[in-house]
């Protein structure tokens, strides 16, 4: 398994999660996206310097995605975002994909602190979480709005002094 930048040619995978209401419920967003908008959303963020998009590539399969979003190069933190597609869960690939994308922002972004925001109630995601390192910093009540009600959801930090690969 290994992580490789996002490119062109991935954009109907991500059509296909961007589009799966479960999927997209765990990121709290609308499962609504053409794959025009996709094209027209890669072109204008792929010399952006606030997020880096990684695939997840399995023996050259993508496997899902894992996203360092809202760079800030002045506080030196980011959020960080991952789906490992369903055919592949449950092979340990989500903690190994987080796993690398903490090492790019802590290693080569030289990030002091990533975040994340889950769901409460997604215990599977929380376990890997913590196995990262990552401390749960605070819960933020009824603040997104998926699958017809608001869910809780913790922020979760890591530190690059408390990140060990």
């Amino acid at each position: 398994m290994i992580i490789r930048p996002l490119e062109k040619r991935d954009l109907k995978f991500i059509y296909k999660q961007q589009n799966a209401r479960n999927v997209m419920a765990l990121w709290f967003q609308e499962p609504y996206t053409s794959i025009d908008e996709l094209e027209i959303l890669y072109d204008k963020h792929v010399l952006d310097q606030t997020e880096r998009r990684f695939v997840i590539d399995v023996d050259k399969q993508f496997a899902g995605v894992v996203e360092l979003m809202y760079i800030d190069y002045l506080h030196r933190n980011t959020e960080i975002q991952i789906i490992v597609d369903s055919k592949y869960q449950g092979q340990g690939l989500a903690q190994m994909a987080m796993n690398k994308g903490l090492e790019y922002a802590f290693k080569v972004l030289n990030m002091h602190k990533v975040h994340l925001y889950v769901d409460v109630e997604n215990k599977a995601a929380i376990h890997i979480y913590n196995k990262l390192g990552f401390i749960k910093e605070g819960c933020l009540r009824q603040h997104f709005f998926a699958e017809g009600k608001y869910h809780d959801s913790y922020i979760m930090g890591l530190l690059q002094s408390d990140f060990s690969e």
